[in-house]
């Protein structure tokens, strides 16, 4: 199945794009968890525009997209790295019903924020903050993109079950374009329909949209899952929690079990392992806590 990345340029226009079509990735990531299919559906366009976004990093290290709420859908977060992976979940309130022809809009109730992180391996991390402006996925970051960058930028996406789909067009770097043209690009852009989208390969769509603009279409790279969860972080991730609150499940349960939210793997830690993490036994200062 196929989980390729395919950049083409306007040979009549100063205009490059991105097109991304995500198949065994997103079955992997979207069956990871019982989502719902309004949720499915944006974490799918989401990690769509990841993707496409995360092609154009000039440096080594991770874009990472967060579109948090207030309502019955509470977080939706991808990854999306220079070294073409990307991974993505969503947290929602598990104990209210939602409907599947529930808007975006509803889901993450009146307040929220989109959140886009740049986290190099080397260097600061940079981050942008900004409300939640539109209906949808691709609404939301064009308003964004309209906002922070001085490129003209637009984008279409689509996610069923089966594919996670993005398109996206740019006015190349430090060339002009007459704002009729560009509108005449967009214009075209939206003519494709979820369905559209969904169904037809790079090429042919690419061609079918833009073979008056004398399309030029590279090699495609693949895109795969990858999760950087690892035994080490989450027994950092203890350590923060603090000795205390890690004692007492141990005492109580007799492990500390944590599940990847992006990729279900589980870690166990024992009695052992959490005092060679602390370097003290946790479980008895909990247990004579009182008597002290």
């Amino acid at each position: 199945m196929s989980n390729q990345r395919t950049r083409f340029i306007l040979d009549q226009q100063p205009v490059r794009g991105l097109h991304v079509q995500l198949e065994s990735v997103w079955q992997h990531i979207v069956g990871q968890k019982n989502y719902p299919q309004p949720i499915a559906k944006a974490l799918g366009e989401l990690l769509a525009a990841g993707s496409l976004l995360a092609a154009n990093l000039k440096f080594d290290g991770t874009f990472i997209l967060q579109v948090q709420g207030t309502g019955a859908l509470k977080l939706l977060v991808v990854e999306a790295t220079s070294d073409k992976t990307c991974r993505g979940t969503a947290r929602w309130d598990e104990n209210q019903e939602i409907a599947e022809d529930a808007s975006l809009t509803d889901l993450l109730g009146e307040q929220g924020q989109f959140v886009l992180t740049l986290q190099p391996r080397q260097g600061e991390m940079w981050q942008g903050i900004v409300g939640l402006q539109g209906d949808s996925i691709a609404a939301m970051l064009g308003n964004y993109l309209a906002q922070s960058e001085q490129l003209d930028s637009q984008l279409i996406l689509a996610a069923d079950g089966n594919r996670a789909v993005g398109l996206m067009v740019q006015r190349l770097p430090g060339e002009e374009l007459e704002r009729e043209d560009w509108k005449y690009i967009e214009s075209l852009l939206h003519t494709v329909g979820n369905e559209e989208l969904l169904t037809t390969d790079a090429h042919t769509l690419l061609y079918r949209l833009f073979h008056e603009q004398e399309v030029r279409v590279f090699e495609a790279d693949e895109v795969e899952f990858a999760c950087t969860c690892s035994h080490e972080k989450v027994g950092n991730m203890l350590l923060l929690l603090g000795g205390q609150e890690i004692g007492q499940v141990l005492l109580e349960q007799g492990s500390v079990e944590i599940a990847c939210d992006f990729c279900q793997q589980k870690y166990v830690f024992d009695e052992e392992d959490v005092t060679d993490l602390f370097g003290v036994n946790v479980v008895e200062a909990v247990r004579h806590e009182p008597k002290q």
